[in-house]
């Protein structure tokens, strides 16, 4: 057997355990956001761009509404769940945070470029699913066996 075979055979567990991983960043910074929204509203107020953002609404309702689709989001692609939706609403919240917080000096590079590395996440389960050991998969296979067979004509 093929070392490329071997792994292979992997693929489906390498591809629930990108998912999980990819959504813990997404559940941690929806937590933060709901649990510590002065906080966070106070970082947006002073990020380099955040005025963009906060023209357009107050930085704690910004915080809270952004905390509710993060975790929301992130427990979505945990479980596999409208994998394809869930990473693009994570992707549309994504976009604003990374261009209002993470854009505008030395300091946030670095941050900018991981926002970077999780949009190239969501895109890959946007445009992949969740595929095995998610709620999609089984909402799938569960859909499919009530199906009646269609009858063959002779």
């Amino acid at each position: 057997m093929h070392l490329h075979s071997r792994f292979e055979k992997l693929q489906p567990l390498a591809r629930a355990l990108f998912r999980a991983m990819l959504s813990t960043i997404f559940i941690s910074a929806g937590l933060n956001h709901l649990l510590r929204p002065d906080f966070i509203a106070e970082r947006l107020v002073h990020a380099p761009m955040g005025h963009i953002a906060t023209t357009v609404a107050d930085p704690k309702l910004l915080t809270i509404t952004a905390g509710v689709g993060l975790l929301t989001g992130g427990l979505a692609l945990l479980f596999g769940f409208r994998t394809h939706l869930s990473s693009l609403l994570l992707l549309a919240l994504l976009i604003p945070i990374t261009l209002t917080v993470q854009v505008g000096g030395l300091s946030t590079m670095g941050p900018f470029f991981k926002n970077l590395g999780l949009a190239g996440g969501l895109i890959y389960f946007a445009t992949h699913g969740s595929h095995e050991f998610s709620l999609d998969a089984w909402r799938l296979k569960k859909a499919s066996s009530k199906r009646l067979p269609v009858p063959r004509s002779i």
